[in-house]
């Protein structure tokens, strides 16, 4: 994966950084893996707007993912590589012995033709989906469950990847993509490698119609406000608007708003990077 400085021909295209498609192998998505995708617009049943900033967009079909990888023991074929648009990394089409057509998080390396399998019988090669107990010391992992037989929640961007650094009893030690360590039951999945489109983060839209296209709006700094909508608003000319704090109050760089008393905070060995 790469990405591609366009020609500035216009004043859009002049700081435009394109990811680039020659990984992705089919156009057409699988359409019994499709699924309606419908927006709010930022509005309630009442229609009402409760929600700011949000509204348009191009419109989308969902791609059924399975996060859970729970068919143990049967091969599964790689039959394409495709775009998503509802997430930043590739998806694989992946066609189980049964028959049965699955989308997957691909990961990085992934190729059309590659045999996966998951459950215990399964080698922790790339692509294979193996229960955290299974898993060799200092492996690269993502898509990995909090719950077992709840589906992969953690490391399912583009580019992010976990390391299973030790195992103590019924618990192995993770360290996460944001630097926090914790603890995770070793009954959980894991899928083995790093997320695909590991270049996601240098794209660069390069005008402000490409956000209209995904559904956002324009955002109003706070301290442009009027008080009466914002802490930060109000003053004579181009005022400070005072501490850095959210509409509703709460302070921004460096306030705590975590619970320290939240039932998983038992499983935090070390908290995330500032």
């Amino acid at each position: 994966m790469a990405v591609r400085k366009i020609k500035p021909v216009t004043p859009g295209q002049r700081h435009k950084i394109a990811g680039t498609f020659e990984t992705l192998t089919s156009a057409t998505p699988e359409k019994s893996l499709l699924r309606p995708l419908s927006k709010s617009g930022g509005r309630n049943v009442d229609g009402k707007r409760t929600m700011r900033y949000i509204g348009g967009g191009h419109k989308k079909m969902y791609r059924v993912i399975d996060f859970l990888r729970e068919k143990d023991a049967m091969p599964a074929t790689v039959k394409t590589i495709e775009y998503d648009p509802n997430r930043s990394s590739r998806i694989a089409l992946v066609v189980y012995k049964d028959g049965e057509k699955r989308y997957i998080v691909a990961p990085t390396g992934l190729l059309v033709g590659q045999t996966l399998l998951s459950g215990k019988e399964a080698s922790p090669e790339i692509g294979n989906t193996l229960f955290l107990s299974d898993i060799p010391m200092g492996t690269i992992i993502h898509n990995i469950e909090l719950k077992p037989g709840k589906g992969g929640a953690l490391a399912r961007s583009a580019g992010t990847y976990a390391q299973l650094s030790a195992r103590d009893g019924k618990y192995a030690t993770i360290k996460l993509p944001s630097g926090e360590t914790r603890l995770v039951l070793t009954t959980c999945r894991a899928t083995i490698g790093t997320v695909s489109n590991g270049d996601h983060n240098l794209e660069r839209s390069g005008k402000a119609g490409r956000s209209r296209w995904q559904g956002r709006r324009p955002r109003v700094r706070g301290v442009v406000m009027n008080p009466v909508d914002h802490p930060m608003g109000g003053g004579e000319g181009r005022a400070s608007g005072g501490h850095p704090r959210s509409r509703k109050g709460i302070p921004a760089k460096g306030f705590k708003t975590r619970d320290k008393k939240k039932y998983s905070a038992k499983h935090i060995i070390e908290r995330r990077k500032k």
